[in-house]
């Protein structure tokens, strides 16, 4: 296997994260409306549904598909060919698990939009069926709990990779990156909140055998405008899933695959190194 990674990876890298920015842009935007003029906010495949009726609708859920899809692709492959230098260690087998894992997910996101588009189903819960269908398997309770527990680990991995800013280890410093790194930040740390709020419903639906306890998006926002201050808070988090868009896109725009561009890219986790040391002017900013 070589070490250098094909050159055909960075496109399908920046259309996936490009996908998965517009899903949330639109998710974002609607939650934030919802917590503005009230009513209830959406789940990522109801929102994008929404999109259907604009006359550039289904050419453009077509091109979210395809980005998600994309994104699929290009996870499988960092995984197999560890292009993040993860390595072998049991530590880097579980980061290239989380790889497989949350590329899988965007590819049965992108599979159900691109139905949505061409025969106008929107599939329902995806976290509901999912979960449903998990419960009829042997173990099927445990097997949901475990699904749960998975999920609230990865809602927490998302807040400390926002909080602990490991973000920026494979950005590119540009003047745009470094203007928006805080709300990059933000919006990691509110993707955690609400993929966390997931994994405890789904938890739920494992303890209590009822698959209809499960929710997605939709349910984890609707569960935070039910708190007190809901709308305060459900606006806070809509601006953050906001924020996780952009980051999304600051990704699509000027992440780098170490194992093509080697390891002096200046990033933004480089500099910021660099200048902590107070060698940044030695070094290209």
């Amino acid at each position: 296997m070589s070490d250098k990674a094909p050159a055909w990876v960075v496109p399908a890298m920046r259309a996936g994260y490009a996908a998965r920015g517009a899903v949330y842009t639109v998710v974002g935007g609607l939650a934030l409306f919802a917590a503005w003029r009230g009513g209830q906010a959406e789940g990522t495949t109801d929102a994008l549904a929404q999109l259907k009726g604009e006359p550039w609708g289904v050419p453009l859920l077509l091109a979210i598909a395809l980005g998600l899809i994309c994104y699929t692709i290009w996870r499988l492959i960092d995984a197999w060919m560890d292009l993040e230098c993860y390595g072998s260690e049991l530590k880097g087998i579980v980061a290239r698990a989380g790889q497989v894992i949350t590329g899988l997910i965007h590819g049965a996101i992108g599979v159900s939009v691109a139905t949505m588009a061409l025969r106008g189903n929107s599939g329902g819960d995806g976290a509901q069926s999912a979960t449903q269908k998990l419960m009829a398997m042997p173990w099927g309770p445990y097997l949901v709990i475990a699904a749960g527990l998975a999920t609230i680990g990865a809602g927490i991995y998302y807040a400390h990779k926002g909080i602990k800013e490991k973000y920026k280890e494979d950005i590119r410093v540009t003047p745009l990156a470094r203007k928006l790194d805080p709300l990059m930040k933000f919006g990691l740390v509110a993707e955690g909140v609400v993929i966390a709020i997931i994994g405890a419903s789904i938890v739920y639906a494992g303890i209590t055998h009822n698959p209809g306890q499960a929710g997605g998006v939709g349910t984890a926002l609707d569960q935070i405008r039910s708190l007190a201050f809901g709308r305060i808070l459900l606006g806070a988090v809509a601006i953050g899933l906001i924020g996780f868009a952009i980051e999304n896109f600051i990704e699509a725009a000027y992440r780098i695959v170490p194992r093509r561009s080697g390891t002096d890219v200046m990033t933004l986790a480089r500099r910021a190194r660099l200048k902590a040391e107070g060698k940044l002017r030695e070094a290209t900013t």
